[in-house]
């Protein structure tokens, strides 16, 4: 269990983080007991800290609608909520995989919300599938017949589940979503603004069905861990590596170390987010979840140092340790 500054467990699942103004925040899906947890009755909270330790409870950033029209009603999917600061805007922009109430697994949307600050309230902009109409930048012939998954989406636009964000250090922002039912990985550059796709995007790790994506950049190389598809239950993990974020990307096969059961399972746990460490040099946490399907509030964290044996990222598991590591 990690409590907050209350004493309750942290309740932010699907975890992403933001570093602004020296302080950290720590953006999660709010879960309920039971079963009943596994959708959204809340929305997305949030937390804060300045060293990683100690977290405070700043509530609901981004709260579900009483509305029956709504996207976001009571009772829909919202997964796997990351934020970016737009330092033209001056706005902050949440992205989140957004399924709709009743609907099961169908929608396979991203929903975009807005706050002028980091805590919320966010305001709920839309949600849609990507880039309709457009195809990738590397679909071949093949990819645009009929019968494949890619020009079945083509006029509705491309499925996003399990995703993530990411901001270069030029400012460029870009999604990585699961599409085409998970089997391959959609990048996509996102616009100036960060409120939506720009025509550009690319398919990649087709047919190798992932999930989860977490990505970083170290030394000029982008980083992706990820998993496989089984629902719930955990699975080995898996990492790749690319010179460009929308580039070819080049699998490196399990990062984790340690008995079997730990390999096979990535420690009980699957990828969410990599968390760079400020103000230490070439230090990065590698942060996954103990999800608990019947008893969705029960879920659990696990953050690992991400350590590097010839330039490929590792993970170990270690019950207790702290910022030290990376001295």
């Amino acid at each position: 269990m990690w409590p907050d500054n209350k004493g309750v467990h942290i309740n932010a699942h699907g975890g992403g983080m933001l570093s602004h103004g020296g302080v950290t925040y720590w953006f999660g899906e709010h879960k309920i007991a039971g079963e009943a947890g596994n959708v959204a009755h809340a929305g997305v909270h949030v937390y804060s800290s300045r060293n990683l330790y100690d977290w405070r409870d700043e509530g609901i950033a981004l709260s579900v609608s009483d509305d029956p029209v709504s996207d976001i009603v009571d009772g829909c999917v919202i997964e796997r909520p990351k934020v970016m600061y737009n330092a033209t805007t001056r706005l902050f922009v949440m992205w989140f995989h957004l399924e709709l109430a009743g609907k099961g697994y169908d929608a396979a949307r991203c929903g975009v919300a807005t706050s002028e600050s980091p805590t919320g309230p966010y305001q709920f902009i839309g949600s849609s599938r990507l880039c309709a109409g457009i195809w990738p930048r590397n679909a071949s012939d093949d990819d645009k017949l009929p019968g494949a998954k890619l020009a079945r989406d083509f006029e509705g636009g491309q499925m996003s589940r399990d995703m993530t964000l990411f901001v270069d250090d030029d400012g460029s922002a870009y999604q990585l979503s699961a599409s085409e039912d998970n089997q391959s990985l959609h990048i996509y550059r996102l616009s100036s603004d960060y409120l939506r796709p720009s025509d550009v995007y690319v398919r990649r790790l087709v047919g190798r069905y992932n999930e989860a994506p977490a990505v970083f950049k170290r030394e000029g190389r982008y980083f992706l861990f990820s998993s496989g598809c089984t629902g719930w239950r955990p699975n080995p993990a898996r990492i790749a590596v690319a010179d460009s974020l929308l580039g070819e990307w080049t699998e490196l096969g399990n990062p984790c170390i340690g008995t079997p059961e730990q390999v096979e399972t990535t420690f009980e746990s699957q990828s969410t987010y990599v968390l760079p460490v400020e103000r230490k040099r070439d230090a990065f946490i590698f942060m996954a979840d103990r999800w608990r399907p019947l008893d969705a509030i029960d879920g659990r964290y696990i953050w690992l140092p991400i350590r590097f044996v010839d330039g490929v990222p590792r993970i170990e598991w270690a019950g207790e340790w702290d910022l030290s590591v990376f001295s």
